[in-house]
């Protein structure tokens, strides 16, 4: 009998089932390794479906929904629809390179925004499995036709999506992936990891928090965990800027606002470089640019330099006067694609927040923020979807008494998800757990001058995989990451070419100072100390 003939002898066990038969190995894999990619599209999936298994080739175009990729080695392609419930259907792809190139390991990726559609993690996807990695991303429960598009109408009447959203579909993509691989290899991942930022990082917290047997080691950056309350911090600076015509601050303003604070900040850690190193140590008071009277470009009226406060403050409780969630710091405001993209000009923290609250809470399309309550329609929202949808649990025990490892990391220039947000969840984990306890487990790396997931005038590329990996394979705990800037490539496709500057990321609450001596732009005239955001009695690492 042949191969092919044989993988139709393949037991119809659910995702589960299989996972844990191959764990017993109760299965023989003598027919299944060595067949071909195409054979996969007869691997059993009983809540589900594989709908195509596609050899590709290096360097060939891997089209997806919403965008193109070029393929960085050969792989199997594999596509699913997954069926955990009779409401669900959830996308999803498995990309396992050849056999020869496999590293042994498994990498899940995470979305952005509200999902819809696998091209949001395949870009993780493709950059790992050029590292040997076998990777799987999904659409997180539906399917979005544009990009640019931020609606939430899709959840009306359907809480299951809402499940599928929050949580399910990566747990049960996880399930699906970890069986095919094991599958096609012969043998499960030795460790499985998951990277995510911003959605991806709220799905990497998730997944550790409420499935701490998925995954082996997770990245989580700028994670938008706390759901209900960072939706209700994009009202509050919505309702700041634009429930009065004289509150809006002029896209024009901003490079002002952020020329003032760097001259306030820039220069603490000895280094003018347009970037403030350590914001916790920064105390810039924007009544600097109060006009003298009337109003002007190089200033700031009452009612904008009223709205401006009110971001950097962050939303309130006007019922107990209590923080609801944290503001944002001063000093990326002039940025390109920064506040003119999140806060200002496309408002893209208003289509998120207003998609959210009309789609998620109120059940209302036509629903208007105006109306917004910030002491009753925030309690609402905690009471009906935040056991759903925040993944802001500090309690990782069972997560960390598995092995686990996590890494969180944040900009300090991110306009979407504010980097105290990442601050407060990681002192959090501290003081559940104890700060021993957490520092055996969890490291968070904060990153001056990088906005959200990257870019930004600061170095703002590195590799959290690796240093997770290194940590969970090797038991090296990560005290720096180095990050690169490089400049921008000459043309679209082409290589980067050498850093234009390197610093190291030093593990919270340590921040990286140079040492004066020494090219600032190069990683290693820096040493990490203590920073100014640190709690009192916290000792460098």
């Amino acid at each position: 009998m042949s191969q092919r003939e044989n993988f139709k002898q393949w037991p119809k066990f659910s995702n589960a089932a299989f996972a844990a038969a191959l764990a017993l190995a109760s299965v023989s894999f003598s027919s299944i390794v060595g067949a071909s990619c195409e054979d996969l599209a007869k691997f059993p999936v009983t809540d589900g479906k594989i709908t195509s298994a596609v050899a590709v080739s290096k360097d060939s175009s891997v089209v997806l929904s919403l965008r193109t990729l070029v393929a960085p080695v050969d792989f199997c392609r594999v596509a699913v629809t997954l069926n955990p419930t009779s409401e669900s259907t959830i996308m999803a792809e498995v990309w396992l390179p050849d056999p020869a190139n496999w590293n042994g390991n498994f990498l899940g990726a995470g979305n952005g925004g509200f999902g819809g559609s696998v091209s949001g993690p395949a870009g993780d996807m493709r950059s790992e499995i050029a590292k040997g990695y076998a990777t799987a991303g999904d659409d997180l429960g539906h399917e979005i036709a544009s990009p640019t598009v931020i609606d939430g109408s899709w959840v009306i009447g359907h809480p299951e999506k809402v499940k599928d959203f929050a949580y399910r579909a990566d747990h049960v993509t996880a399930e699906f992936a970890k069986a095919l691989i094991a599958a096609y290899y012969g043998r499960a991942p030795q460790f499985s990891y998951f990277r995510g930022c911003s959605n991806g990082g709220h799905e990497a917290l998730m997944e550790a928090q409420r499935y701490p047997a998925d995954y082996d080691g997770i990245v989580a950056g700028a994670p938008a965990n706390a759901w209900t309350r960072i939706m209700t911090g994009f009202l509050w600076n919505e309702t700041a800027l634009f429930s009065l015509p004289q509150s809006e601050i002029p896209k024009a303003k901003l490079a002002i606002i952020q020329s003032a604070a760097l001259a306030k900040c820039d220069a603490l850690d000895g280094v003018k470089d347009g970037i403030i190193n350590d914001p916790a140590a920064c105390h810039f008071d924007p009544k600097v640019l109060l006009c003298k009277s009337g109003d002007a470009p190089d200033c700031l009226t009452r009612p904008q330099l009223d709205a401006l406060r009110k971001i950097y403050s962050g939303p309130v409780n006007p019922s107990s006067g209590k923080s609801i969630y944290p503001g944002f710091p001063p000093g990326s405001e002039g940025l390109a694609n920064n506040w003119d993209f999140w806060i200002l000009g496309l408002r893209a923290q208003s289509q998120f927040a207003n998609a959210f609250f009309a789609g998620f809470v109120m059940g209302d399309p036509n629903w208007d923020f105006r109306s917004f309550d910030f002491a009753k329609d925030l309690a609402r929202a905690d009471a009906g979807l935040g056991s759903i949808i925040n993944s802001d649990n500090p309690d990782l025990s069972a997560f960390a008494a598995r092995g686990g490892k996590l890494i969180l990391f944040q900009g300090w220039d991110d306009a979407a998800i504010t980097p105290w947000g990442t601050i407060q969840y990681y002192q959090s984990i501290e003081r559940k757990m104890g700060s021993e306890q957490a520092h055996r487990f969890v490291r968070l790396f904060m990153a001056p001058g990088m906005m959200h997931c990257g870019g930004g005038p600061g170095p703002n590329s590195f590799d959290a995989v690796a240093s997770i990996a290194q940590w969970r394979e090797k038991n090296q705990a990560p005290e720096t990451i180095i990050a690169a800037r490089y400049p921008a490539p000459a043309a679209a496709g082409t290589a980067a070419g050498e850093p234009s500057s390197t610093r190291p990321l030093c593990a919270y609450p340590n921040v990286a100072h140079w040492t004066g001596k020494g090219s600032p732009d190069e990683a290693q005239n820096y040493v990490c100390r203590v920073g100014a955001g640190a709690r009192p009695g916290a000792v460098a690492r």
